[in-house]
């Protein structure tokens, strides 16, 4: 992850719900759109974050796997300036290998209007690549982009 966390927290070595419980109360304290570094070895911290995040509205941008079985989160707390945009059309291509998403997703984009969003939904290993290299190509500006769920990426396009 680039983006550097406003507070970290490290749990390593608490057992879950610990880490989840850590991370509430200090994304509780930041201010919307700030970011907490969660840095976990529990192997339940991921899908507990993922489905906390959802009911919340805070976002999980991103996950690194580190050293000794340890795992690094990125949470942002909801509110920000880069809260996830409001989608005009979904388009959920979990199960579909790459590049299935971005053929389904420029089909989509070519029948909106300028300025909606399209949200795609993909667990394709590769998508999140190819979305990037999409978006630089101007085919559709990238708004926003994060992890969901373990393994499933979500993509705010905006049609140019």
């Amino acid at each position: 992850m680039s983006e550097v966390a406003t507070v970290t927290l490290d749990v390593c070595g608490m057992p879950c719900p610990a880490p989840l419980l850590g991370a509430k109360k200090l994304i509780d304290d930041l201010q919307p759109g700030q970011t907490l570094c969660l840095i976990s070895d529990c192997p339940g911290t991921a899908d507990d974050l993922f489905a906390w995040a959802k009911v919340t509205g805070n976002v999980v941008l991103g996950t690194d796997k580190l050293a000794d079985g340890r795992s690094s989160y990125l949470i942002q707390r909801a509110g920000g300036a880069n809260a996830t945009p409001i989608a005009h059309v979904t388009l959920d291509m979990r199960g579909v290998s790459c590049p299935g998403p971005i053929v389904q997703a420029k089909k989509l984009l070519d029948g909106m209007k300028a300025g909606e969003v399209l949200q795609l939904v993909s667990d394709c290993p590769g998508s999140a690549d190819d979305m990037k290299s999409w978006a630089k190509a101007g085919v559709a500006e990238l708004m926003f982009s994060h992890e969901s769920g373990r393994g499933v990426h979500e993509f705010y396009l905006r049609k140019a």
